[in-house]
């Protein structure tokens, strides 16, 4: 018996975080027992916990987030530890972790310091003291605008990167606390060189410097506990130097240029720093780190038709390049980067007004080089002025993004959704630079809230999360407050009384604390966001009141199904749903999730005034959007799954059989954007659609996730039509490659394929629920949740047996139900749970009665069949008549009066369904 993973408020050993709350989480592996039969929680100064500074025991200590009844003093250092009894009596101790805190409340004796008015360079600040005696620890406490990189003795401080991050500056300011106890001699120089980042450089839509402000400005406080019981600190103040640092200009936006030659013909003069203040407070760090994560190595050199060098990572990622520099004095290297080759040759003009360039002018030195204070995002790296020969050793990629656990995996055996599963998830580490964005490679970066809620829960699957949202929530709570409810659609929002208010992006409000809550089951973070959820829903029914309460949210300039095909044209940022009903349908949803957040914190008054809110909504939409007879008037793909996810309808069943019909109708091509995409297939999984949803998931024509795999995609695409069949861009205005909202399907594979769903928060208790498929073959998925890790694994055999494997973590419970399986629907506790069945239905089958016949029309056998049954349908399919491509045996039926007899389309079903697909050897 093992307990792993203990976490400080869903992080390992945090340093100079804000701590409201003190909570520990844990997980417990290798054991015999099933189930905590009590737990302990100790808390000590000391590692070896010779004095107990608090000790808290019981039969139900959360394992996801007990809360610590204790009082935390400023840049203290606590010892924790965990010990578990199982229901079998065998005990286990974790190895101690930490938690230090930061100044808290304790006063600053650094002051901001700046430039000189008229100071046009990049600043280094450094100061030089001396330690007087023998060190214990040093802690420095900083933060610099816009970013700052800090180094003691020549050596950088941390290995964080972009710090101190993205805030809403004019409200706060992080600063951060690293330990600098190994970096310290006796005589000693500390400097901190800074840039603009998001604070004065380019950022925003309109993409305007300084938004925030227009000096550069640093605080710093270092101090050194010595072993004598002193203390000493250097503060910043106008005792501090700085002069001009190599580099001459940076941009999130537009790149860095380093150029080791700006002072040769030029002194560079040492001033005298300047005391000033800020707009902001100080508070302490939110940001989870951002750092080098992963390298990718360079591919492949092309030598492009251009006659350009360009060097493909074979992946498209965010982060920057490295490289030894051992160029000769004066040769200038220019980096270029962008998603796509055009034509053969280099291309990045879908990043508008974004420069996205490194530029890197050598004196001679050797180096390690890298940018310090741009990231971009590309998959190809243009290179000008390499003097020699270049090998694709000598430069290396990083990926950079905020340090979040993996905790999701799947593969299966289809090769394409195994390239969307790593898509995703591409696409998520790319976008999730210390904020969610929406992209990482244009003029925008910025934290569009429509992407990060669809998202939300495939993220969640994908990597722990907690700690991410919890920094963006926070930074969304900031720009509510300023717009007296409104969660905006996007931060930040440079003028006030410009923020977008719209359905699906505001309701992230609501979605994004709900989530959270099933997947990490933390009730005092719930208690945290509620007040964010009541604001946004309160909003939306103060603006209804004000113009005669309706219930509904049709007003305001809505989003809607953002990029949907279905619009004016394909190109059309609208989409053809009504984006009132979208709105009205999540307004009763948000207002539904306060009205249960509401109960889980106690709340019971709030909870039913709530419930009598949501009733209300309900029935305004089934006045205001259905007929008397209970047809949805909204005669769209999205509008149908968005009643369906809504779960707002007069009869159920005939809101699915009017998707079925609009799906005929549409030919079985994908319609939705932002509204609709995200959820299509697991709206379909959970509505007896099961066959729907993998022909849209599978679906290799245009649109579809399949057809941007076949396409060559390595992330998500904003439109569905990116990039055309030929390879070329369908536009430059708004066309990234690198947008993840659509990827949101993936939860459709973890939460349906693999059939896992929460039923308690957490994962305490889980529904499992596989959908099996004969195209996939195979479903491996593990998710390793706050209690410990979910496996499930199901696979057809060549005999058309199944085989499936569960397992169920640590003091979990879960609900199994397997599919076509006569046996019972059984409740499991934890360890691993093996089923080996013959299925009452034949998974193999290549077809059903739904089966297109364009999906036959590569397979010889089945048109052996058609051209033997029925020559008239070999007729119309070989003719290229596109309407029978879109038929099925269930459809055809009704074409009786074109001569299609009852007997032939029987004996076709009967052929054709028969057909059996053979099982890949792999799976054995």
């Amino acid at each position: 018996m093992k307990i792993t993973d203990v976490k400080i408020n869903g992080m390992k050993n945090p340093v100079g975080y804000s701590v409201d709350s003190v909570r520990v989480s844990w997980k417990v592996t290798d054991s015999q027992g099933i189930a905590q039969k009590s737990a302990e929680i100790e808390v000590s100064l000391d590692q070896e916990f010779k004095e107990i500074l608090y000790k808290k025991n019981s039969a139900d200590l959360n394992q996801t987030g007990e809360v610590l009844e204790m009082k935390t003093e400023p840049r203290t250092r606590y010892f924790v530890r965990v010990k578990v009894t199982d229901n079998l009596d065998e005990t286990a101790v974790s190895e101690p972790i930490s938690f230090e805190t930061a100044k808290m409340q304790e006063s600053w004796q650094a002051k901001w310091i700046t430039t000189e008015p008229e100071y046009k360079y990049h600043p280094v600040f450094f100061k030089e003291f001396e330690a007087e005696k023998e060190i214990q620890a040093a802690r420095l406490y900083i933060s610099g605008l816009g970013l700052f990189q800090a180094e003691l003795n020549g050596r950088k401080v941390g290995d964080e990167v972009l710090t101190p991050y993205y805030s809403d500056y004019h409200e706060e300011e992080q600063y951060l606390t690293f330990d600098v106890t190994d970096l310290l001699a006796k005589e000693n120089s500390l400097s901190v060189s800074l840039g603009n980042g998001w604070y004065k450089g380019k950022f925003g839509l309109a993409g305007m410097a300084e938004n925030f402000g227009s000096r550069f400005l640093l605080i710093a406080e270092l101090h050194i506990s010595y072993a004598d019981g002193t203390e000493q600190v250097i503060g910043t103040d106008n005792t501090w130097n700085y002069q001009g640092s190599d580099i001459e200009d940076d941009s999130i936006y537009d790149g860095e240029i380093i150029n080791h030659l700006l002072w040769e013909k030029e002194e560079n003069k040492v001033y005298q720093a300047v005391e000033t203040t800020v707009e902001g407070k100080l508070t302490e760090r939110y940001s989870l780190p951002v750092r080098e994560m992963e390298d990718m190595p360079v591919k492949e050199i092309i030598h492009t038709p251009a006659g350009e060098t360009v060097l493909d990572f074979g992946q498209n990622f965010a982060g920057y390049i490295t490289f030894a520099n051992h160029q000769k004095k004066g040769t200038k290297l220019v980096f270029d980067f962008g998603e796509i080759l055009q034509h053969g040759n280099f291309y990045n003009e879908n990043y508008r007004s974004a420069k996205s360039q490194f530029v890197y002018i050598s004196d001679g030195r050797e180096e390690l080089v890298r940018p310090t204070f741009a990231f971009f995002g590309f998959r190809y790296v243009r290179v000008t002025g390499w003097d020699g020969e270049l090998r694709k050793t000598d430069i290396l990629g990083k990926a950079v993004y905020s340090d979040m656990e993996i905790t999701g995996k799947i593969e299966t055996g289809h090769a394409g959704v195994n390239r969307l599963f790593l898509n995703a998830m591409w696409g998520q580490k790319s976008n999730s630079i210390d904020f969610p964005t929406d992209c990482p490679q244009r003029d925008e970066r910025l934290g569009w809230c429509g992407d990060a809620q669809v998202f939300a829960r495939t993220a969640s699957y994908n990597m722990n999360t907690a700690a991410f949202y919890h920094k963006f929530l926070h930074d969304l709570r900031i720009a509510q407050k300023k717009a007296n409810g409104i969660l905006p659609g996007v931060i930040p929002v440079f003028a006030p009384g410009t923020e977008i208010a719209s359905s699906i992006w505001s309701d992230i409000a609501t979605f994004l604390p709900d989530a959270l809550y099933e997947y990490y089951g933390d009730k005092t973070a719930l208690a945290e966001y509620f007040p964010m959820m009541k604001d946004w829903v309160d909003w939306i029914t103060e603006q209804d009141k004000a113009r005669g309460q309706k219930y509904l949210y049709d007003f305001g300039n809505q989003l809607g199904d953002w990029l949907a095909l279905d619009g004016r044209t394909e190109q059309s940022m609208e989409g053809g749903t009504d984006e009132y009903f979208i709105g009205s349908c999540y307004y009763s949803m948000s207002v539904k999730k306060v009205a249960r957040a509401a109960e889980i914190l106690g709340y019971k008054d709030l909870a039913a005034e709530y419930e009598e809110l949501y009733s209300r909504i309900y029935q305004a939409i089934l006045r205001e959007y259905f007929t008397e007879s209970g047809r949805l008037a909204i005669d769209s793909q999205t509008g149908y799954i968005t009643a369906l996810y809504a779960g707002v309808y007069k009869e159920k069943q005939q809101v699915i059989e009017g998707l079925k019909g609009r799906l005929f109708k549409d030919c079985y091509k994908l319609k939705g954007g932002f509204a609709g995409a995200p959820i299509m297939c697991k709206v379909m999984a959970e509505n007896g659609m099961e066959e729907e949803a993998f022909y849209f998931l599978m679906q290799e024509d245009y649109p579809g996730w399949m057809h941007c795999v076949e396409l060559g995609a390595t992330t998500i695409w904003e439109r569905w039509n990116s990039v055309l069949d030929n390879g070329l861009l369908s536009g430059t205005m708004m066309n990234s490659l690198n947008h993840y909202a659509y990827g949101a399907v993936v939860e459709y594979l973890y939460r349906d394929v693999a059939g896992l769903k929460a039923l308690e928060p957490g994962f305490k208790k889980a529904l499992i629920t596989p959908i099996m498929n004969g195209k996939m073959g195979y479903m491996k998925m593990s998710y390793d949740s706050i209690y410990g890790t979910y496996r499930i694994e199901w696979k057809i055999r060549r005999d058309g047996s199944v085989h499936v494997e569960i397992e169920v973590p640590f003091n979990c419970t879960a609900v199994i139900g397997l599919p076509f399986y006569d046996g019972e629907v059984e409740e499991v506790s934890a360890g691993v749970h093996i089923y080996d069945y013959q299925p009452t239905e034949d998974l193999r089958h290549r077809y059903t009665r739904k089966t297109l016949f364009k999906d036959m029309m590569k397979d010889e056998k089945a048109m052996a069949i058609i051209e033997r049954v029925s020559p008239m349908l070999m007729h119309f399919l070989s003719t290229g008549n596109e309407d029978y491509f879109f038929e099925s045996l269930d459809t055809i039926k009704r074409l009786t009066f074109m001569g299609f007899r009852p007997e032939e389309i029987d004996q076709l079903s009967r052929e054709l369904t028969g057909l059996v697909k053979d099982m890949e050897d792999e799976q054995e």
